[in-house]
């Protein structure tokens, strides 16, 4: 388990690199994990005020989604660090809002349907 654990990445993700590459092709243009930015989103643009998250549904608890779920073993562990990873992102959408940014959060699960849903025009169009 610790080998399996030790290749999760943070940046750079195969859904994360979906996303850049749709938005980049939309003509959205964003910097990456702008460290200035409360969370450090995966795509922002400060010109348009946005941030980009792209949430893996069981690091971020995705409700509804399947891939949401706790493990059953060591969930003295898991249960308090799962929820301290949706409070703190909780925490840096209000940071950001009170900045004047939008948050917009893209969920793993959604991006096979990203072309078909609205969401992504929705980023590349605001404020053009």
């Amino acid at each position: 388990r610790s080998w399996n654990m030790s290749q999760i990445r943070s940046k750079n993700t195969v859904p994360e690199l979906a996303v850049r590459q749709l938005l980049y092709a939309a003509g959205f243009r964003y910097r990456l994990h702008d460290s200035g930015l409360p969370g450090k989103p995966d795509l922002s643009n400060k010109k348009r005020k946005i941030a980009v998250f792209v949430h893996g549904c069981f690091w971020h608890q995705h409700e509804g989604c399947k891939r949401a779920n706790i493990p059953k073993s060591n969930t003295d562990y898991w249960i308090p660090k799962l929820k301290s990873n949706v409070k703190r992102f909780e925490n840096n959408v209000e940071k950001l809002g009170k900045m004047g940014f939008r948050t917009i959060v893209i969920w793993e699960c959604e991006i096979k349907n990203l072309e078909k849903n609205n969401k992504l025009m929705e980023i590349a169009n605001v404020n053009r």
